[in-house]
C-alpha cells in the first residue's frame, strides 16, 4: 500500500486532485484509516491514475474522464474511440475558434496587412432560389450552393406550437418559446434575425458575426414586454464558404461531415453547466427535472444575453442541422446521426427527425432546419 504521497508522486497528481477525485468517485483510496482519515493507495491503481492525469491532461471533462475510465476497465477499444471522438469535437471547436481569431485579427489590424491564409473573403450571390458563393485567394475553390429544409411539428403533448424556424437563402434560424407568450417570442425572435441582410461580396467573417451579434440584441428587444415569456434562438449566417453562428439557450447546431456528428453549441443550462464542471455525469443530465432551466434566454431583460459566436470553414458534403430541444433532448445523439446521414435529401432528413421525436413520445414541439453543403 502506497501514501497519499507516495501514490501522488508514483502518478505524477497532487494531493489535492486525488482528494477530488476520491470525492468524484473516480479514483476512491483503497483503504481509508478509520482513525486517523489517511488515505493508502494500492500499486494496481497507478494505471487507472495515470489514465485520469493523461485525460486531464487533453483538457477532458471530468464527468467524461469517469465514463471513459469506466469504458477502459471492461473494453479498451470503446474508451479508445471514446477518447478520439472526444478529441474530434476539441478539434471542430479549435477549428471555429481559430476561424473566429483570424477574423478578429483581419478586423483590427486591417485587410491589407494579413496573409492569405488568413484573408479569404467571402462572396455571395444568389441563383435560383438557392445561396452560392466562392471564397477568394484560391482561383480553384469551388463555387457552394446550400439547399435547405424546415420542418416543424407539434408533437403530440403541446397544445400550442411555440417553436419557430426558418430558412431562407442566407439564414437558417430556430427558436424555442416558453411562457404564456411563447409563441409569439420565437417568433419575434426568428424575425428579427430575418432583417440580417445577406453578406456583401467584401464582407469578413468579423463583419457577419457583428451583424449577428446586433441582430440577437433587436431579437430580445423584440421579446420584450411579453410577460414571463422568452424563447432560445439558434441561427447562422451563409457567407458562401462559412458558416457564421449565434446561439443563446438549449437548442443546438450539428455538423454532420464524413459520417461524424458533431455538435456545435454548448446549452446553456444550470445542467450543462455541471456537466462542464465535472459535478454531474452526462448520462445523469437527461434524468434531471432542472435539465431544462436555462441559464440564457432572450426574455428582453435589462441587460441583453451575451450569444455565442463561431465561424464554421464549409466542405462540399457537409450537412448542418438545427433544432430545439424537442428534438435533442428525447433522442439520442446516434440516432439523429443515423436519420442525418441515410442518404436522403434534406426535406426527407428532416422529415425522419420529426418521425423520429414522434416515436420517442413527442412530448415537446420540434423545429428542425436541414442544410447541405453541395457544389454549385
Amino acid at each position: 500500500m502506497l501514501t497519499i504521497g507516495d501514490f501522488a508522486r508514483a502518478s505524477r497528481l497532487s494531493a489535492k486532485a486525488l482528494r477530488r477525485y476520491d470525492e468524484l468517485g473516480l479514483l476512491p483510496p483503497a483503504r481509508v484509516d478509520p482513525f486517523t482519515g489517511y488515505r493508502y493507495y494500492a500499486v494496481e491503481q497507478l494505471e487507472r491514475a495515470r489514465l485520469i492525469a493523461w485525460l486531464r491532461g487533453i483538457g477532458m471533462p471530468l464527468a467524461e474522464v469517469g465514463r471513459v475510465c469506466a469504458m477502459y476497465a471492461s473494453d479498451a477499444a470503446a474508451a479508445a474511440r471514446a477518447i478520439r471522438d472526444y478529441w474530434a469535437r476539441v478539434e471542430s471547436e479549435t477549428e471555429a475558434r481559430r476561424d473566429l481569431a483570424a477574423s478578429l485579427v483581419d478586423r483590427l489590424r486591417g485587410h491589407t496587412e494579413m496573409t492569405d491564409g488568413m484573408t479569404d473573403e467571402m462572396n455571395v450571390g444568389a441563383t435560383s432560389g438557392a445561396t452560392t458563393g466562392a471564397t477568394t485567394g484560391r482561383t480553384d475553390a469551388p463555387a457552394f450552393v446550400l439547399r435547405t429544409a424546415v420542418r416543424l411539428d407539434r408533437g403530440l403533448v403541446r397544445a400550442a406550437q411555440q417553436d419557430a424556424a426558418h430558412a431562407g437563402p442566407h439564414l437558417l434560424a430556430v427558436a424555442d418559446g416558453y411562457g404564456p407568450e411563447g409563441e409569439r417570442a420565437a417568433l419575434a425572435a426568428v424575425g428579427a434575425l430575418e432583417a440580417v441582410p445577406p453578406p456583401a461580396p467584401s464582407a469578413r467573417a468579423g463583419d457577419v458575426l457583428n451583424a449577428l451579434e446586433d441582430a440577437v440584441r433587436t431579437a430580445d428587444s423584440a421579446v420584450s414586454g411579453l410577460a414571463d415569456s422568452g424563447t432560445t434562438l439558434t441561427a447562422a449566417v451563409w457567407t458562401g464558404g462559412r458558416l457564421a453562428l449565434a446561439h443563446v439557450g438549449d437548442s443546438r447546431a450539428y455538423l454532420l461531415r464524413d459520417g461524424t456528428l458533431v455538435r456545435l453549441t454548448r446549452d446553456h443550462t444550470v445542467v450543462q453547466a455541471l456537466v462542464d464542471a465535472g459535478e454531474l455525469d452526462p448520462a445523469e443530465a437527461a434524468d434531471r427535472p432542472d435539465r431544462a432551466l436555462l441559464l440564457k434566454a432572450l426574455d428582453g431583460g435589462d441587460v441583453p444575453p451575451e450569444p455565442e459566436l463561431g465561424v464554421h470553414e464549409t466542405r462540399p458534403g457537409d450537412r448542418y442541422l438545427l433544432c430545439t430541444d424537442g428534438l435533442s433532448a428525447v433522442a439520442p445523439a446516434e440516432d439523429i446521426r443515423r436519420a442525418l446521414a441515410a442518404g436522403v435529401g434534406p426535406d426527407d432528413a428532416a422529415g425522419a427527425l420529426v418521425a423520429l421525436a414522434r416515436s420517442l413520445g413527442g412530448p415537446d414541439n420540434v423545429a428542425c432546419v436541414v442544410a447541405d453543403v453541395v457544389p454549385g
